[in-house]
């Protein structure tokens, strides 16, 4: 074969393996970007609080790797439009499933409000007791314990002490959430639970059981530690 024809050969050889070789190449490339799947999930817009009803506006849809969507996610925004965050959701971050919770379980996830070291314990109030119910979720109230007694003459005493400082009310009747949270006509109670130390909470069950409680809505300490001594007055009856 002449040289001039093995140097035509060559040059078509190579130009018809350049072509293959990219041709093969662009297949590869867009086959793996077809494998790269997406779907849409819904992700916090802004800040939601712990117990704050979700609305469609704190929510939006985003695509993500379906690869790193775990199966608790919500996809559709009306999946958690509605319900409670049961604890605080950030901005950004993905709904999950199992981080809501409905308003009909409001009863029953009181424990997921008790921080680590209270527990949650409920007395009966009556109107006077409550505050006029102006007592909500969140506040914190000072107990006041009164008990009636007899002195040596058999004349009634009443006897009131400062029985705990700046408890958090965890519920009022079943309502756990505070005003700004849960839209709702007023409705009266007649129980409030509050969050105590184990200690605080006995002390409190048997003060209920001896005598009357009175909560007191509060912030801050209504007297200083070296006042909190039994006010003793006398009650002619």
């Amino acid at each position: 074969m002449k040289p001039k024809m093995v140097l035509i050969l060559s040059l078509v050889m190579g130009m018809i393996t350049t072509f293959l070789f990219f041709q093969n190449t662009k297949q590869m490339g867009t086959q793996k970007v077809s494998t790269v799947a997406t779907v849409g999930v819904v992700v916090a817009k802004e800040k939601i609080d712990k117990n704050e009803k979700i609305t469609d506006e704190k929510l939006e849809v985003v695509q993500k790797s379906a690869k790193d969507v775990l199966p608790q996610t919500i996809k559709s925004v009306s999946e958690a439009e509605g319900k409670l965050a049961l604890t605080m959701i950030e901005k950004g971050e993905t709904i999950l499933s199992h981080r809501l919770g409905s308003e009909k379980e409001e009863g029953v996830y009181v424990s997921r409000k008790v921080m680590e070291g209270y527990r949650a314990v409920t007395v009966g109030v009556n109107i006077n007791q409550s505050v006029s119910n102006l007592i909500e979720p969140e506040d914190e109230v000072d107990v006041i314990f009164t008990k009636v007694t007899k002195d040596a003459t058999g004349n009634p005493i009443t006897q009131s002490e400062l029985l705990l400082e700046k408890a958090r009310v965890l519920a009022v009747g079943r309502k756990m959430q505070t005003p700004e949270q849960k839209k709702e006509p007023y409705t009266e109670y007649s129980s409030v639970t509050l969050e105590l130390k184990p200690e605080d909470a006995l002390k409190l069950v048997k003060a209920s059981e001896e005598g009357k409680i009175h909560l007191i809505l509060n912030k801050r300490p209504i007297m200083d530690e070296g006042t909190k001594e039994t006010i003793t007055s006398q009650n002619n009856m």
